[in-house]
Order: structure tokens, then sequence, then C-alpha cells
């Protein structure tokens, strides 16, 4: 959530979608507390996993993809927010030839939920035609359901270059007790404290924000990967007091993670079309949250159909693969 919030180059992927879930209902198999405990999961295996949806897309093997998303899985792109059916029917339009992936990053978020981050460049074919190499920053977020483990959440954005740092980006202190009224705890409804993060960023409260994050929180922008110190320098560099949050849907993991994705929309140069953001709540030591966030997918209308680094396989090929 800091202004790396930039807008960046989208090549429209327009995908057959059907109208998505709002995913706060109660959704069939989810873990119980009787079920099994996974069996621990290491970077290593998080990495293959994630990989395998890709190579799925790769080889067409569109059952296996399908067979590797949750029932309730969520898709963020720049053209809307997709679920299982429309993930699996978008892919089938995607023909990728060749990717490399760097910069991993990988996240528990409980015993049953991880998230995996990451960069990747992509050349290929869409609907046929070649389109330009790409590269796009994704995340993917896995729960284990049923005794798999199965991706749930995949964004993805367009890579951009870091800024440079400007002189004196250090986090600004937050103002006194009587200038910014206290924010309530966390629980989890997780859009009152997504929406409570934004409240603390306009009242530039950002003692009040990193109070929000987790020790091991972490961030995709289309520059880069932050902890939660790189989070705090970014959001004090930028004026969040215009920004409108809109769109809203969420997914719950389990009983103690869910995730929420919107839109956010500012003043003209600043997400003036819009752009989507997600983040992951989390309950620690009895307390919630936030655990991860992923930004910069911005909104594009759908136009001639061209593949996007942020919609593309990606974003299709996991909750996991399929990002903005």
């Amino acid at each position: 959530m800091k202004k790396i919030f930039g807008i960046v180059l989208a090549l429209t992927f327009v995908a057959a979608c059907a109208a998505p879930p709002t995913n706060n209902e109660v959704v069939t198999n989810r873990n119980s507390a009787t079920e099994t405990a996974p069996p621990a999961i290491t970077e290593a295996d998080a990495i293959a996993k994630e990989k395998a949806i890709w190579d799925a897309i790769k080889n067409k093997n569109y059952e296996s993809f399908s067979d590797m998303l949750a029932s309730d899985q969520l898709e963020v792109r720049d053209d809307g927010v997709h679920d299982k059916a429309a993930s699996v029917e978008g892919v089938k339009q995607f023909e990728p030839s060749e990717l490399t992936f760097s910069d991993w990053k990988f996240q528990p978020i409980d015993r049953d939920a991880f998230i995996v981050a990451y960069t990747v460049a992509m050349k290929g074919k869409y609907q046929g035609k070649e389109f330009p190499p790409s590269s796009v920053r994704g995340s993917s977020a896995w729960v284990y359901r049923d005794k798999k483990w199965v991706a749930i959440f995949h964004q993805e954005c367009t890579v951009k270059p870091a800024p440079a740092s400007p002189a004196g980006s250090s986090a600004k202190p937050a103002a006194s007790p009587a200038e910014k009224p206290a924010v309530g705890a966390p629980g989890p409804d997780v859009i009152a404290n997504e929406t409570a993060v934004w409240d603390l960023l306009k009242a530039k409260n950002y003692d009040g924000f990193a109070a929000m994050l987790a020790d091991g929180f972490l961030d995709v922008q289309s520059n880069g990967f932050y902890d939660k110190a790189g989070s705090l320098t970014g959001v004090s560099t930028f004026d969040a007091s215009k920004i409108v949050l809109s769109d809203w849907k969420t997914v719950r993991f389990d009983d103690d993670a869910t995730l929420v994705t919107y839109m956010i929309k500012g003043p003209a140069g600043y997400a003036a079309d819009g752009e989507r953001n997600s983040s992951i709540w989390a309950r620690r030591d009895g307390k919630w949250v936030a655990v991860f966030h992923h930004g910069g997918t911005v909104v594009t209308k759908p136009t001639a159909p061209q593949p996007s680094p942020s919609s593309s396989p990606a974003a299709k090929a996991s909750a996991s693969s399929a990002v903005k």
C-alpha cells in the first residue's frame, strides 16, 4: 500500500468469465478442526507447486490446471476479479513458450496456508498471435483442503523500475493522539480492517499503520518486493487523502486467515482509472494483523484482444498463477 501505485502499461487479456462470487458464504470442503494437519511445507515444495501450475498451462493440461485450484479461487486481473471457471477458460487462450522465474519469496500464513511471490518473464502467444516479451510480479496463495494443497488466489502486476530513493524518505512520525483518533483493534472483518488501514494512511498516522502489519509482512508492487520497513517508508511518501475504495470481495482461507481484494481510485495521475489491491489478514497470538499485500494492478478496460502481463496465464494459472 505505498505509492508505488504507478500507472503501468498492461496488455489487455480478455477471458471468458462468470460473475465473481462474494465468497463471504461458507465454502464446502473447507478445513475443519478435526481434519488431519497438513504436512510441513518447505519453500522448495511451495515453489515447485507454483511452477507445476505454469507447466500445466504451458502443456495445455487444463484438467490438471483446474485440479490445482480451490473451488473458491479468485484471480485478480486488470479487467476484473474472476472465479475458477473464468480462470480455467481464460488460460486456454494463452500459450507460453518460454518462462523465466526469479525473485522467489515464500511466506507461511498459518499451518493451512502459504504465499509465494516472484517475477516471471514470458514469451508466447495469445489467441494464436505472438505477444511482446513481458515481465510481471506475481503472487499466489495456497491452502490445504481435502488432504491436498490447492491455489486459492493469484494476482499479477506489470514490472516497472524501482523509483529513485527520494531524499529524506524515512517514514514521517505519527501526529499526537489528539490529532489522530485511535483506531479499533483489527478483527475477523477484513474489509473493516483494510478500511482502517487506509484511514490511518489518510491521516498520516504511520505508527498506527505499522501496528496493523505483521513483523514478516510482505508487499508486492510493480517496482519491487517490500518488507514491513520498506512499506512504511513507501506509504510515507504519498498523499492518500483522496483515495476512494470500492469493489470489495473476500475469500476465507480458514478460521485464522482471510483475503480481501478491492479497487482504489485517486486523483488524475494517481490510480485515476483504478488499481486493484489485495491483502491477507491472519490471526497471530490472538490478534489480527496484515501479513501480505499486492498492489499495482492497474485497471484497464477491455479493448482489442491482446495478452496482458497483468492478466496473463499467471493470473489464470493459479489463483496462484494468474495475477495481474
